[in-house]
């Protein structure tokens, strides 16, 4: 079981987690019932192995996000660079505008995304 990889049930219930957050057990529980018509001990099942990930904790009975759903969502995109491009953004862009050509308006996102990186790099960052 990777890390960084959820399946389509466990997604939804981080989801659900991740809107609710902090949420008690009990009310997680309730929640789940209703829209998964899930059993308390699935509940439990399931949040186990998200909190087995780091991805959330259970301390006393209130469910808290140890990553936002951003910085999950990043560590899933740098576990598939590794996975897949050896780490590298670059490769990963080639390949995938070799399949679908950029628009100029992401273009101009990604190079923006370029610039402000280099400014917060070099410590220029002044907004």
């Amino acid at each position: 079981m990777e890390k960084y990889k959820l399946g389509e049930m466990e997604r939804r219930f981080a989801e659900l987690i991740w809107q609710r957050a902090p949420v008690s057990t009990r009310e997680l529980t309730a929640l789940c019932g209703e829209e998964f018509a899930w059993k308390r001990t699935t509940t439990y099942t399931m949040l186990k192995r998200l909190c087995d990930r780091g991805i959330f904790a259970n301390e006393n009975g209130t469910v808290e996000a140890r990553m936002t759903k951003e910085d999950f969502l990043a560590a899933q995109g740098g576990q598939f660079l590794e996975e897949n491009f050896e780490g590298s953004l670059p490769r990963f862009l080639a390949a995938f505008s070799r399949r679908r050509r950029l628009s100029d308006k992401e273009i101009a996102q990604l190079q923006k995304l370029i610039d402000d990186y280099e400014e917060e790099k070099n410590g220029e960052d002044i907004s």
